[in-house]
């Protein structure tokens, strides 16, 4: 593990903490916005740029994934292969649901690792933001994954 990645490891023991403390039921509890609003906080309208998979895992891809979210709940980015769209709705207690995202269909070398990150997006349940870092985690409260604020 890198000296990053261990300056990561204090944040997602107490998100995991903080998550696990939460008691409900994943499977009944949907994310519904309201028609004809805009979504708004810190984590829209940021460009998120890919930190870690898991809680200590890099990856090396030809282009660095990164994501971001309008206001009119529409997400975009690169999965370090491919480019995505889709939808993402925001809810009570950092909760997060991504649409099925549509991905371009180049080929690369990194293609099983493309597929974790949009994986990780999809699977993502609630998110905790500190300062500039986003960590993503599972219905489970299991941690899948790491994001940084870019410019």
């Amino acid at each position: 593990m890198t000296i990053k990645g261990w300056r990561l490891l204090p944040l997602l023991a107490t998100a995991t903490l903080l998550l696990s403390a939460c008691s409900s039921a994943p499977q009944q509890e949907r994310v519904e916005a309201p028609r004809g609003s805009s979504l708004s906080g810190p984590i829209v309208e940021q460009r998120w740029n890919l930190l870690l998979v898991g809680t200590d895992e890099r990856l090396s891809m030809p282009e660095a994934p990164f994501f971001q979210i309008s206001k009119d709940g529409k997400v975009s980015g690169h999965d370090g292969c491919n480019r995505f769209t889709g939808e993402v709705k925001l809810g009570d207690n950092q909760r997060i649901e991504f649409g099925e995202l549509a991905t371009t269909r180049m080929a690369c070398p990194q293609m099983a690792d493309a597929k974790r990150v949009t994986d990780m997006m999809e699977t993502a349940y609630r998110y905790l933001i500190d300062h500039d870092r986003l960590v993503f985690f599972g219905p489970d409260s299991r941690v899948l994954g790491g994001w940084r604020k870019g410019n």
